[in-house]
């Protein structure tokens, strides 16, 4: 059942489109016949809960336009199957892509959903064949599915993280090899990218130090943030959510967060502008 008034406290976030996608981006709605600097990610680009997102932080302190093309749970796949998107980025005088985990992607082993990568939608016969006493039935979401293999046989999980790790090199690669302007690569995580990503509570989620530097050559610029503990601990400081959605507020950046993002990512847009 859906409910046209989500309750007291709700952030709306005038979700638009642009041209013929279907993917359901941060509004308002912005004029894409002005230079601007498109923005790429999942949740913490999208702003989910946090009234000024730090796209619209960086417009706001250097006077560049930015667009705010995150999408809640995003993977690569949302981006690198929609024209629309590629369309955009090639215009863009700048495009900031946040690294996204590498859970929400189509694979040898499951599929997801093409625009709302979290949800899973089928398993392969791979998968089923490599953990047949698993009933794929009882899982909608990717982190839940990897969870699960990983409590089962943390040995067979292995061959699906080598893939998931390998879908996203390719994809990324992809995705960068089709912006033809200048691009920034940006991290934002409470650790740096590990030597090894083997935390599946930890995001960017099986996102490594070796694949950053795989990828880092087709970038213009990387930019690593990594928030300060006070920004951390600010928990729910000057969020907008309903008592329903408190849970997964707390399980995502606030605004003290957006702030630090937004101050170093407009140092890095200025020096390439």
């Amino acid at each position: 059942m859906a409910y046209a008034y989500p309750g007291e406290g709700a952030l709306d976030y005038y979700p638009c489109r642009y041209g013929k996608s279907k993917l359901l981006f941060r509004g308002p709605g912005r004029d894409l016949d002005k230079d601007y600097v498109a923005v790429l990610g999942g949740t913490e680009t999208y702003g989910k809960f946090v009234p000024v997102p730090y796209p619209a932080l960086v417009e706001r302190d250097t006077g560049l336009r930015l667009v705010n093309l995150g999408c809640v749970n995003a993977g690569l796949d949302a981006y690198v199957q929609e024209p629309a998107v590629l369309d955009i980025v090639g215009r863009a005088a700048v495009t900031v892509v946040q690294i996204v985990g590498a859970q929400n992607a189509s694979n040898r082993f499951y599929s997801v959903h093409p625009r709302r990568n979290d949800r899973f939608l089928w398993a392969s016969p791979l998968l089923r064949q490599t953990f047949p006493e698993v009933d794929f039935t009882e899982f909608h979401f990717t982190r839940h599915l990897l969870r699960t293999l990983h409590a089962v046989s943390a040995e067979r999980f292995a061959a699906v993280a080598e893939e998931l790790r390998a879908v996203w090199l390719a994809r990324m690669t992809l995705l960068l090899d089709h912006i033809p302007g200048k691009t920034v690569l940006l991290w934002i995580g409470d650790h740096a990218p590990p030597a090894a990503a083997n935390d599946l509570d930890r995001d960017p989620m099986l996102i490594d130090a070796a694949m950053i530097g795989a990828v880092r050559a087709y970038a213009s610029d990387y930019l690593e943030v990594v928030p300060s503990p006070d920004a951390r601990a600010s928990g729910l400081t000057g969020m907008a959510y309903t008592p329903l959605e408190q849970p997964a507020a707390l399980g995502v950046p606030g605004p003290a967060v957006h702030a630090e993002v937004a101050d170093k990512l407009a140092v890095v847009l200025q020096r390439m502008l």
